[in-house]
């Protein structure tokens, strides 16, 4: 009687449940289709890397002559052969890439640093106009410095050495990583500084003290993005490193090709992979740290 009643009561009961059934059908071919989508996109973004590591175990004759990524005929082969083919072995390439790195990131963690709560924490004249100039700096194209630089660099003596790479990062050059560190200083709580101020804390020791252990994330995103723009980077050692010595690796892979002869791309392919591993250890082990200096940096 009772469920007789609720029909009754109820007649289209069983049309919302066949409603609901087909809403929830056509949410779930939705979301079939959208991951469908994103895996397919996925796949072709990523192609180009994964022909690249199944290249470097092809050998010469067959890389270009199937580009697709299932070979029979494997060969460890590249990575022997690149690794000691050039004129010194391919682990000096990489210590020097490291050096760079390493410089480029000590030198954009204090400058950057530094500057960024001098922006966000003290009080001088043209201090707008300061933080305006070097919010403009981000939009000057490298090439109108190259040449300025590259006169003041030979008249240093710095040509053929790692410093025109490192000692420009110890000067705050990098706009976009002083900007990054102003929004996360700006958004910490004025108390703490004024708290430090009291117990006679000055700028030196409230920077050291208490602004750099809170910008922990910031200063992450600032090293990882620093290592992966300095590793990758072959204009500026083209520029100014002349030495097979000092080439570092993304510099180095050049030697493998050559105009007049015969080019050893397998070779080239397996130095590549090598040289991204390190950028993908980086990546990989730097992401939460990006994800957490961008957004806060984003909401401040």
């Amino acid at each position: 009687m009772t469920t007789e009643t609720e029909t009754l009561l109820r007649p289209d009961a069983r049309p919302l449940r066949r409603r609901a059934g087909t809403d929830d059908a056509l949410r779930i071919l939705r979301s079939i289709g959208k991951h469908a989508l994103l895996i397919a996109v996925s796949i072709l973004m990523i192609y180009p890397l994964l022909w690249l590591v199944v290249s470097s175990f092809k050998p010469n004759a067959d890389i270009f002559r199937d580009l697709s990524l299932f070979a029979t005929n494997l060969t460890t082969e590249n990575y022997v052969n690149g690794w000691n083919d050039l004129q010194h072995p391919f682990g000096q390439f990489l210590l020097n890439s490291a050096i760079i790195a390493f410089g480029a990131i000590v030198g954009n963690l204090l400058s950057c640093s530094m500057a960024a709560y001098a922006f966000a924490r003290l009080r001088f004249r043209f201090k707008g106009l300061a933080f305006a100039l070097m919010l403009g700096s981000i939009m000057l194209p490298f090439q109108v410095l190259l040449v300025p630089q590259f006169i003041i660099f030979k008249e240093l003596g710095w040509l053929n050495t790692f410093l025109p790479l490192i000692a420009p990062k110890f000067l705050a050059t990098e706009a976009f990583f002083i900007f990054l560190m102003v929004q996360f200083i700006r958004g910490l709580p004025k108390e703490l500084f004024e708290a430090a101020r009291i117990d006679g804390a000055g700028h030196f020791r409230s920077y050291f003290q208490i602004t750099l252990p809170m910008i922990v994330p910031s200063l992450a995103t600032t090293a990882i993005f620093t290592f992966i723009w300095t590793w990758g980077d072959f204009f500026g050692p083209l520029i100014y490193v002349r030495l097979p010595e000092l080439f570092p690796a993304s510099l180095a892979l050049k030697g493998f090709l050559d105009a007049q002869s015969a080019s050893d791309y397998g070779s080239m392919f397996a130095m590549s992979v090598v040289s991204l591993v390190p950028l993908f250890l980086v990546f990989l082990f730097g992401q939460r740290f990006l994800i957490r200096g961008s957004a806060t940096s984003g909401i401040k």
